[in-house]
């Protein structure tokens, strides 16, 4: 496999939910994304099998980097909005997906208009050259 150095994945955490939930949704989030790309934005994904000294297999690591971002509710609603007009793959994970069963979550996700919509975080894979600009106000998330 050819590393590749055009694109990239990148969240963006909700700086106000704690670590526990930050996780949580990261890797919901995350899970997500590699299901909705195609074979295509797989393969540029760069995914790899990492071989230690022993010849024991960490299976299906991505060689790129994540760039994990923090930003405030509101700005990661514009940057889903962004996202969208942009055709940038991503997904997002929002407070009404915590708790309860799954089918609770649905309805009240169902039940929350945009405008309401507490996001945990977003995130997605492209082109840095469309990515880099949507996100560079992000800060670091530490």
């Amino acid at each position: 496999m050819v590393y590749n150095e055009t694109h990239k994945f990148v969240a963006v955490i909700n700086k106000d939910v704690e670590i526990g939930k930050a996780l949580n949704a990261i890797a919901h989030s995350v899970a997500g994304l590699v299901s909705l790309a195609s074979e295509g934005e797989k393969e540029k994904m760069s995914f790899v099998d990492f071989v230690d000294k022993e010849e024991s297999v960490h299976k299906n690591i991505s060689g790129l980097s994540l760039i994990v971002l923090r930003g405030k509710n509101n700005e990661i609603k514009k940057l889903r909005k962004s996202l969208i007009e942009n055709n940038v793959l991503y997904t997002d994970f929002t407070e009404t997906m915590t708790g309860d069963t799954y089918k609770e979550q649905l309805e009240k996700t169902l039940m929350t208009s945009e405008e309401e919509m507490k996001y945990f975080c977003i995130t997605a894979f492209g082109s840095k050259e469309i990515l880099d600009p949507l996100t560079r106000k992000f800060s670091l998330w530490h």
